[in-house]
């Protein structure tokens, strides 16, 4: 069973539940046996976002190469009232919510046009969601916070009922998925969702490599730092193995798939014992271990997904460098 917390912040009441413990660890350990077994070996991107992982993320976006939160930003600072004036939306859902930074431009213009009721983040961090929970009630007066800690993969229906909602995925994380799993994850999503409701997705644009490969090799390290923490957070459930300064950061755009890939390639061979899988993995020098993609996309291929999964295109939002964009959809 799903375990439910309720906190207070100020005066104002935060629900917080935690789904993520829904799924089996043996379960969880079977996938990452599959994983590491397969070709090419591979770390589901779900095991970044440890409390050290997520503290590196926000390092990350604050980082000069890397465009994407500050374009994003700018786009949701330009175009934020529109956005809740065509949506009418009362309440705020946000998948992989993560601090909220760039939500709080949306969160503005609801308080402004006194329309703001609820926010939902969803995430897998629990940390970071009371954390910011706790920073929205004080900043917000009156506003309700239902947090949901969970895999949007595997828990969306367990986003709570509302209406007049705006759900929104920013960052460009729907790139992180392979092509079947976008298309299963977006017909779950729309599943949940009520007639009138809106749906704001943020795309990263396919754009000139170089950028692109400047953006995922930052020049302080910290996105190397970012991939190789994924080994911890995996030694957790595997009971250890993994020496994450065995392994070097490589990331670079696979133009045929217009997609970033984010790898870890072993130093040196090596034979690593991962005691709970059970499992010993064999590396040879040089081999890698997948750990993201992250897709680049245009507009058309952007409203085909989403016109596939029953959503209807309403807007589109991008910078004049058309690095990013925010694509917003509607429930018929």
């Amino acid at each position: 069973m799903a375990t439910h917390h309720s906190i207070r912040a100020g005066n104002e009441p935060i629900r917080i539940d935690v789904h993520i413990e829904d799924m089996d660890p043996a379960l969880i350990r079977e996938q990452i046996h599959r994983d590491l077994s397969g070709d090419p070996k591979r770390i589901s991107s779900r095991f970044f976002y440890d409390d050290r992982g997520s503290e590196l993320f926000e390092q990350i976006c604050d980082l000069p190469e890397y465009y994407q939160t500050r374009t994003e930003r700018a786009i949701l600072n330009g175009y934020a009232r529109e956005i809740m004036t065509r949506t009418g939306a009362r309440e705020l859902a946000e998948l992989g919510s993560g601090a909220a930074t760039k939500t709080r431009v949306l969160l503005d213009a609801m308080a402004e046009s006194g329309s703001l009721e609820r926010y939902l983040p969803f995430d897998v961090n629990e940390w970071i969601v009371r954390r910011t929970a706790e920073e929205l009630t004080e900043h917000y007066p009156g506003l309700l916070v239902h947090g949901v800690i969970g895999d949007f993969m595997h828990h969306l229906h367990h986003i709570p009922d509302g209406n007049r909602r705006l759900i929104i995925f920013l960052g460009g994380t729907i790139g992180n998925l392979e092509p079947g799993e976008r298309a299963e994850f977006l017909n779950a999503l729309a599943a949940t969702m009520q007639s009138g409701d809106c749906f704001l997705l943020g795309v990263d644009l396919i754009k000139d490599r170089g950028k692109l490969h400047a953006a995922y090799n930052d020049n302080r390290g910290i996105t190397a730092a970012f991939n190789r923490n994924i080994l911890t957070a995996v030694n957790e459930v595997c009971g250890g193995g993994f020496d994450p300064a065995a392994f070097d950061h490589h990331a670079f755009y696979n133009e045929a798939d217009h997609r970033i890939e984010m790898w870890l390639r072993s130093r040196r061979a090596q034979t690593l014992s991962l005691p709970l899988l059970p499992m010993r993995l064999n590396l040879a020098e040089g081999e890698g271990i997948l750990t993201e993609i992250s897709t680049k996309f245009d507009r058309a291929m952007t409203e085909g997904m989403l016109v596939d999964a029953g959503l209807c295109p309403e807007a589109w939002y991008s910078d004049s460098e058309a690095l990013f964009a925010l694509a917003l959809a509607r429930k018929a």
